[in-house]
């Protein structure tokens, strides 16, 4: 359904504007040639992005008519799922959540297993770097949904922060104080892909974009997948842009009631095709919305037959579940049950927190979840200290967590 864009239908208001800038190249350990400082001392261009709050889109009738039947299935969806998971819903929102914070991360060559995830979230197991970028992720996500009522600059930096927190280089929660730009060398920007605007421009189109996403006169997919390609164009932080800028979709598609109580894995329907994805970017920046918004219908189509899949394969893991589990029906085993889809991984004490128990509670409700076959033998992980921290596992979540994941593999690009 996507297709490249045609500049036949590019609109002049929309399309960037470039201005020239001076570059001083950085040699202080003098590293560069006489050449590359005297090639690198030129002026380069930056982007200047068009102002989008008040802005008419040209979008076609047919790609218009697409992105309202996204819309409307992703809401479909929705409603579904609440249908489906009536008493244990929570957790599968969560599950929902945490898939697509890996697949926007994986889009960003940040991958990690189901299980080291799982892990990670409860701050155990020699699980990686990659799998506590994943973790932080989740973070910034839900810290999206949950500002999804006001999409500010403020909340902006509030999800960066969560996204990057620790990683200094990044600047956490902070705009950029310096040129960025992709491709190309790392001496300076003039042969790079796309150098986005001065940072001094930043804070204006980060205005300009919030009042555009408040807008309410817009098809919902377009408005998204517009304001998405505009703050991937504006790039305001060091690091973390794409994977801020997929979680504000997020923040969107609540804010304007699409969504109420779960989460789309848009990203992973991004995700199988990210060539058409950057193309489409690139189509945006001469002005033709037409292929971002195309992406992004494809996407969410995509995007909802995944998690249907994923939502029937853990429907029928608990159904299972609850035929297997002979404990009391007022047993605590049966209050960690459904946990246990949010939380593949557990431990003791994670047990007694989510559920108020004693240690003793929290052991017998695991033996008997051991015994249930719901859980598998616990194992220790480096990082768990002494025997109660012993980690306890749900591997047939993490199997269905790890199928949504190969469902929505990357594809290899075309030649």
């Amino acid at each position: 359904m996507s297709r490249p864009s045609d500049s036949a239908v590019a609109d002049p208001a929309l399309a960037l504007q470039w201005e020239s800038r001076p570059w001083t190249p950085n040699d202080t350990y003098g590293g560069m040639s006489r050449a590359q400082r005297a090639s690198s001392s030129k002026p380069y261009n930056a982007a200047v992005p068009a102002e989008i709050a008040a802005l008419s889109l040209a979008i076609e009738p047919e790609v218009a008519a697409g992105a309202e039947d996204a819309r409307a299935e992703i809401t479909r969806f929705d409603s579904e799922l609440s249908m489906l998971f009536p008493g244990e819903f929570a957790p599968l929102a969560s599950v929902l959540l945490r898939t697509e914070s890996a697949s926007s991360s994986q889009i960003e060559n940040i991958t990690a297993g189901a299980r080291a995830l799982s892990l990670a979230e409860i701050g155990l197991g020699k699980y990686g770097t990659n799998a506590s970028l994943v973790a932080a992720n989740v973070d910034a996500m839900q810290r999206a949904i949950d500002l999804a009522g006001n999409v500010t600059p403020d909340g902006i930096l509030e999800i960066h922060e969560a996204l990057m927190r620790g990683q200094k280089r990044a600047d956490p929660g902070e705009y950029r104080t310096q040129q960025v730009w992709i491709g190309g060398r790392d001496l300076s920007p003039h042969d790079a892909a796309f150098v986005p605007p001065h940072y001094d421009r930043v804070v204006a189109a980060i205005n300009d974009l919030c009042i555009f996403a408040d807008r309410t006169d817009l098809p919902l997919i377009t408005q998204i997948a517009v304001a998405h390609a505009q703050f991937e164009t504006i790039h305001p932080f060091n690091d973390g842009n794409g994977r801020t800028g997929r979680a504000l979709v997020h923040a969107m598609l609540k804010r304007h009631g699409a969504t109420t109580r779960t989460t789309v894995p848009v990203s992973a329907g991004l995700l199988p095709d990210t060539q058409t994805y950057f193309e489409a970017l690139t189509a945006y920046r001469t002005g033709d919305p037409n292929p971002i918004v195309t992406r992004f219908t494809d996407a969410s189509f995509s995007a909802v037959s995944n998690g249907r899949h994923l939502a029937a394969d853990l429907k029928a893991l608990i159904d299972r579940w609850n035929g297997q589990l002979t404990a009391r029906k007022d047993a605590v085993a049966w209050r960690v049950l459904p946990y246990l889809l949010q939380q593949p991984s557990v431990t003791s004490k994670l047990v007694q927190d989510h559920t108020g128990v004693s240690q003793p509670a929290a052991d017998n409700a695991l033996k008997q979840l051991q015994g249930a076959e719901v859980l598998s033998r616990p194992r220790m992980v480096e990082g768990a200290e002494r025997q109660r921290n012993v980690v306890w596992q749900a591997t047939e979540v993490i199997e269905a967590l790890d199928a949504f994941a190969e469902r929505a593999r990357r594809r290899p690009a075309s030649a």
